[in-house]
């Protein structure tokens, strides 16, 4: 089986779920990108893309393993993975994040 619907959950200040959201698709794949405000809100928007379809989740670097694993126990099955940073990038993302 290949993946044909998959969804993307970005946190950032001020997004919402409501407003903040993004379909690319084609007749074989559909990417569903949400923003949220904070990764606690991810764990309901993940259910509701599960719910709409979607067979695999990833998480920006914002939520954490804490997060991801609220999420992960949310969605049951669905794969569900989160962007990492390699040691090569822990200056700048001091320099970024302060």
């Amino acid at each position: 089986m290949a993946l044909t619907h998959f969804g993307f959950i970005v946190t950032g200040p001020g997004l919402d779920p409501n407003h903040h959201r993004t379909i690319m698709s084609s007749p074989e794949f559909t990417m569903v990108a949400v923003g949220v405000g904070s990764a606690a809100d991810g764990v309901q928007v993940a259910r509701n893309l599960v719910a709409d379809g979607v067979e695999l989740i990833e998480l920006c670097g914002g939520f954490g393993p804490v997060w991801t694993a609220r999420v992960i126990e949310a969605v049951g099955d669905v794969p569900v993975g989160s962007v990492g940073y390699g040691p090569e990038s822990l200056g700048a993302l001091g320099a970024l994040f302060g």
